[in-house]
């Protein structure tokens, strides 16, 4: 069973939306667009931790887990490997934590008005990449890579009625 704590544990979250409700959706689209999506059904808790912070606590995180000084929008931190992803089914534990989640509110605002989402349409865009990055995708590796991982974030986006991630606005 998929299971999913959100914190919100900075400022600049917007009222009014039920973030533990977007991110739960969201991971749950990610992982059902993957040969995981049985984790929705494992007889153990798997779980995904969806922190909402600030710019602040992301540009820290950044700079002392990848090299970058500089806030992201979101970062993904996996605790299992491929191939303990894939050992799962077999698994007794009682709860497996699948990884970690840490949005920033600033950026993903303004990255959210730019492209003409809501924050919570956004948040849940963030929340489906970041959680197949747990789940083993990257996009940075080679083209291949990121085709496959995109197909999978629009198929998912699909699956929560959200816009096309990577449409062109240009286009249309």
């Amino acid at each position: 069973m998929l299971t999913v704590e959100t914190d919100i544990v900075a400022a600049g979250w917007p009222a009014g939306t039920d973030w533990e409700a977007v991110a739960r959706a969201a991971v749950a689209a990610a992982v059902a667009e993957t040969p995981h999506a049985d984790l929705d059904a494992a007889p153990m808790s798997v779980e995904v931790a969806v922190r909402l912070t600030n710019d602040a606590e992301v540009h820290e995180l950044n700079r002392q887990y990848r090299g970058k000084d500089k806030p992201t929008n979101i970062l993904s931190f996996p605790m299992l490997s491929a191939d303990m992803l894939v050992q799962l089914a077999n698994s007794d534990d009682g709860e497996v934590l699948l990884g970690d989640l840490v949005l920033a509110a600033e950026t993903v605002l303004v990255e959210a008005a730019a492209k003409g989402w809501t924050p919570g349409q956004y948040v849940a865009h963030l929340v489906v990449h970041g959680t197949l990055h747990l789940l083993g995708y990257d996009h940075e590796d080679n083209e291949a890579a990121a085709e496959h991982m995109e197909a999978l974030e629009r198929a998912a986006c699909a699956r929560l009625h959200l816009p096309d991630p990577y449409a062109d606005p240009d286009e249309g």
